[in-house]
């Protein structure tokens, strides 16, 4: 059954007053979202926080619903502020030696750019290629390649299972980012089996800033030790009478990398917004997605514009002779909110968005140029 998408986009306040098409840089909190995270509040209040421990209940039944969106195990899905502590976790677990390699993109989201060449302290080499050299650069020098699902410039989606495949078979480390797809595009870590997997939750996923999760397999687990440690880092720690006291005992899950206590009130909304995309359906989600994206892109080819073909949420567009910056500020003056990345304007639809908001940003565009 087809969403009904006009009764959905109901459900996001901030579309009443703005042609929202900027989810690659902050995706719209629904009303659901919000009145979860006030529910907590109210919460608090009523029972003056005395429950505490049960509020981690509702954060495992979280745990479940992001397993069930990436295909994971609820217990290999832990908690953080945002993909960087996530991908610090990894960065700081791994026992690197001197001439060590990391590989990631040309162009990759600054994350993973400048984790790389941060870890030149320890004696380890950053490359950066292009996506079609990869193969080639690999060597047995490679420890870790850090990818994105999506190229938050350009919208590239690389092919990433073969890939995958060939990093497992030369023993190789890999950290993917799905900050810049997931919410809008299906993915399955079961099949790629990432060394860790994290999405920051504010994008696509429709969540607060503060609402990140990452995925940590049994395998990896093994042997990854947590770079913070906390009350929680004991395995007893529900047992808030008697805490342990010693050296912590790890718990198997991937809860043993969150230390202390969450942020609930934005997990709860995390809860709102993955119970929705898991309703609507995420392959639903994603041919909607896909549909938007190219009635934009045909909308600024028809002006003038080079944009490329990208089977994700973003399209990049560039107008000979006009500033990208500019263009996007003349744009708000008009209430459609789009980017600027390098040169480009970047434009990226969710299902929240219509045809209507594609035609007002093709009419304003033309008047713009």
């Amino acid at each position: 059954m087809t969403p009904d998408w006009a009764e959905i986009r109901s459900h996001f306040p901030a579309l009443r007053r703005w042609t929202f098409l900027n989810t690659a840089s902050f995706g719209q909190l629904p009303d659901t979202a919000v009145e979860a995270c006030a529910r907590h509040f109210a919460h608090r209040d009523e029972l003056a926080c005395h429950d505490f421990v049960s509020w981690f209940d509702d954060v495992d039944r979280l745990r479940g619903l992001v397993g069930q969106l990436i295909h994971a195990p609820a217990d290999s899905i832990a908690f953080a502020a945002n993909a960087a502590a996530a991908l610090s976790v990894l960065l700081q677990g791994i026992d690197w030696r001197e001439g060590d390699e990391v590989v990631t993109l040309a162009g990759e989201f600054p994350l993973l750019a400048y984790a790389s060449h941060e870890l030149a302290r320890a004696g380890v080499h950053a490359r950066e290629t292009a996506w079609e050299r990869l193969p080639d650069v690999l060597s047995p020098r490679t420890r870790l390649v850090l990818l994105s699902t999506v190229n938050y410039t350009t919208g590239f989606a690389p092919p990433l299972e073969d890939l995958a495949n060939e990093l497992r078979s030369r023993g190789i480390l890999w950290f993917l980012d799905g900050t810049q797809s997931l919410g809008a595009l299906p993915l399955d870590v079961a099949r790629l089996r990432p060394t860790m997997f994290a999405a920051d939750g504010y994008k696509w996923l429709l969540c607060p800033n503060g609402a990140t999760f990452f995925h940590v397999p049994a395998e990896v687990r093994a042997w990854l030790r947590p770079n913070v440690v906390g009350w929680r880092s004991d395995r007893g720690w529900r047992d808030v009478d008697h805490l342990h006291h010693g050296a912590p005992r790890l718990a198997d899950g991937a809860e043993r990398y969150e230390g202390g206590m969450l942020a609930f009130p934005l997990l709860y909304a995390m809860e709102a917004s993955v119970r929705m995309i898991l309703e609507l359906g995420p392959e639903a989600i994603a041919e909607r997605v896909v549909s938007l994206a190219a009635g934009v892109r045909e909308t600024v080819r028809g002006l003038g514009a080079v944009a490329g073909e990208q089977a994700s949420g973003i399209v990049a567009a560039r107008f000979p002779a006009h500033d990208a910056s500019a263009l996007a500020k003349a744009l708000a003056r008009e209430g459609i909110l789009v980017a600027a990345r390098h040169g480009y304007v970047r434009i990226s639809p969710h299902f929240y968005n219509n045809e209507e908001d594609i035609e007002r940003l093709g009419g304003a565009l033309r008047r713009i140029l």
